[in-house]
């Protein structure tokens, strides 16, 4: 089969679980057309089972499976930074070693690119789901068009980072992933949005993203609010929103990660998801 000229971009470290990185492995090789690269950022030393499928992985996809090591664990801003920046293709599609691909996911977004060549960035919606896709937790609708994200994006994310396909090209002009723990994508998306590079989502579900209560903790704590505050920051003085907005998203940061774990969750599932 010929491949696409299409780098997907994944990082993995010691606390992915084997069975969900399989599963998102074998997702990749079910697309209906498979990409010239799977690139696989190693953030630092990984547990002996991981390191054996990868291993075996590598045996079975040869030059297909491009793998970059990292000798300490590093975070995913620096891992994606390092990846965009050793991807072989112009075209990058992002995917979360935990998640699940629709095995028509490259496809339809390789052909959006195709008839929309101004474009630099496509995403999905997504399902979330919880130990496997019959579980359904919830649904996160983002906006479609690119005065839609841009709007949006004075507030929240406007992209779900684990759907996106964009060019390397334009990634690496507004500077490519900084390390801003839980808010490197969104900060990407603001400068290329400021750069003036146009996006949009279709409606169409194309990855089903693992949550659960690992996913809500990660997205609580002191740790978790500092970036976020510095991150939306960063967004206010690149001119996205004004100093309302600002207020507005940094109150409701502060409230999201100083809540207990298990409200939390019960916010992200009746508030801020379908």
């Amino acid at each position: 089969m010929k491949k696409a000229p299409i780098s997907i971009l994944m990082s993995v470290y010691q606390k992915e679980k084997t069975k969900y990185f399989t599963e998102a492995i074998e997702s990749i090789l079910a697309q209906t057309i498979q990409p010239e690269e799977i690139f696989l950022v190693i953030d630092g030393p990984l547990t002996t089972e991981l390191d054996t499928i990868i291993a075996n992985y590598k045996r079975c996809l040869g030059h297909q499976l491009t793998i970059c090591k990292l000798k300490q664990n590093q975070g995913l801003g620096v891992a994606l930074a390092k990846g965009v920046s050793l991807c072989r293709n112009e075209l990058i599609a992002r995917m979360d070693a935990d998640d699940i691909m629709v095995n028509n996911r490259l496809e339809i977004q390789l052909k959006e690119f195709q008839e929309e060549p101004n474009l630099v960035i496509i995403g999905t919606d997504i399902i979330e789901f919880s130990h496997n896709i019959e579980n359904v937790t919830g649904k996160r609708i983002v906006p479609k068009t690119n005065e839609e994200i841009r709007a949006f994006s004075k507030k929240r994310n406007p992209f779900n980072h684990m759907t996106v396909m964009y060019k390397k090209s334009a990634i690496l002009a507004v500077g490519n992933y900084l390390p801003l723990k839980g808010f490197e994508d969104y900060y990407l998306w603001v400068r290329l949005l400021k750069k003036g590079y146009e996006g949009k989502n279709i409606a169409n579900i194309l990855v089903y993203a693992r949550a659960g209560d690992k996913m809500y903790m990660r997205r609580g704590g002191v740790s978790y609010l500092f970036p976020g505050l510095r991150g939306r920051w960063y967004i206010y003085k690149d001119g996205i929103g004004n100093f309302i907005d600002y207020m507005l998203s940094s109150t409701v940061h502060v409230v999201i990660s100083l809540m207990p774990n298990r409200f939390r969750g019960l916010f992200y599932k009746k508030i801020l998801r379908k």
